[in-house]
């Protein structure tokens, strides 16, 4: 009998939000076609998902993976970083 590989679903999106301990809000935008009309229809749901460990920041790409419930929002978890946020560095002028 062969091993059966449970493989968990997966979602890329933009991180909006860091407050919590522990805890990312992640925005995953879709777009799709609407049936009837064919109109591409662009749908944002946000997930709360666990960080593991890992320091996400305010506009990282991430991926998340389903898990099993880890409290009563949280169903997800952050895998990886795909892309740091970089940072604006602004130097400081003379003041004359």
């Amino acid at each position: 009998m062969e091993f059966l590989e449970t493989k968990h679903k997966s979602k890329v999106g933009r991180v909006v939000s860091n407050k919590m301990q522990k805890t990312v809000v992640v925005a995953v935008d879709t777009a799709r076609h609407h049936p009837l009309y064919r109109k591409t229809l662009r749908r944002i749901v946000k997930y709360k998902a666990d960080t593991g460990g890992r320091e996400c920041g305010m506009g990282d790409i991430v991926r998340i993976v389903e898990t099993r419930p880890i409290s009563k929002d949280k169903r997800w978890r952050v895998a990886e970083i795909v892309t740091k946020k970089e940072a604006a560095v602004i130097q400081p002028t003379e003041v004359t």
